[in-house]
């Protein structure tokens, strides 16, 4: 998941400063002093809220060691080192003493553990009186294809995007929830929901932002090809396999159609 993370947060730049900046206001009255970035991955959060409030501790768990070496890297590059701190936890196995939280980043992680709505009360019990809870989750997968791609069957991404979804929900049931009823279901206040529309056409005339929209797309479906390719009919297999093939003229970094789509919704909570 690392190149992965590493380029949601190059090419979704503007989604990102969007939703953290919508956090940070939210918490602007509370002197907020200790973040916590729940499931941080490479730290794209954990480095936006170091940013956002310059004299807060954050707190980066993840349960990838990997990730987390590349984030104190990343934090200690840009001089935040000694601000953002990060744990390796399974949150599974059970609440690491984090002490009290003022705020709370959960950006598509929540959905990966078994049990959320226990997490969702362990972070209430960490957190003081006022404190606030943010929670990201796709509204609505990623895109990045027209409906004809000049070959194969139409409606190819419409057909991924079912295959992902089936799969999903057989390990990871509650991706894609609505994570305001969990939350008021663990003892938070719900205080705002806000939708943050992605609508990323590369530009001819930024060859940079151009290359790495592409090369999102190409771990995207790269790793579809290595988790659900079996799910696929015959010409979907072979639609993919041109799409990736960095000899076909449908190589995907080759592609000049590549339209990044769809949503993320953040949901605001406090504790009473």
């Amino acid at each position: 998941m690392t190149d992965l993370l590493e380029l949601d947060g190059e090419v979704l730049q503007d989604y990102w400063s969007a939703a953290l900046d919508w956090v940070r206001d939210a918490a602007a009255e509370s002197g907020a002093r200790r973040l916590l970035d729940l499931g941080a991955g490479t730290g794209t959060g954990a480095i936006g809220l170091a940013r956002r409030f310059p004299v807060a501790e954050v707190i980066a768990v993840d349960v990838e060691p990997g990730s987390l070496e590349l984030l104190r890297d990343k934090a200690a590059g840009l001089g935040l080192g000694d601000r953002v701190r990060a744990v390796a936890a399974n949150l599974d196995e059970g609440w690491p003493d984090l002490g009290v939280l003022d705020v709370t980043w959960a950006s598509m992680s929540l959905h990966h553990l078994a049990d959320p709505g226990r997490v969702l009360g362990e972070v209430l019990a960490a957190t003081r009186p006022g404190g606030v809870i943010a929670v990201a989750e796709f509204a609505e997968q990623l895109r990045f294809l027209p409906d004809n791609l000049g070959f194969g069957r139409p409606g190819f991404e419409d057909r991924v995007a079912s295959v992902r979804a089936a799969a999903h929900a057989e390990v990871m049931p509650t991706l894609g929830s609505e994570w305001a009823p969990r939350l008021a279901d663990a003892g938070w206040e719900v205080t705002g929901e806000r939708e943050f529309v992605i609508d990323l056409r590369p530009p001819a005339d930024s060859p940079g932002r151009a290359a790495n929209a592409g090369e999102y797309a190409r771990v995207w479906f790269d790793r579809l090809s290595r988790g659900l390719a079996d799910r696929l009919d015959s010409g979907d297999v072979a639609t993919l396999d041109a799409l990736l093939d960095r000899d076909s003229p449908q190589f995907l970094l080759k592609r000049g159609d590549l339209w990044l789509h769809g949503s993320r919704t953040v949901t605001l909570a406090r504790r009473p």
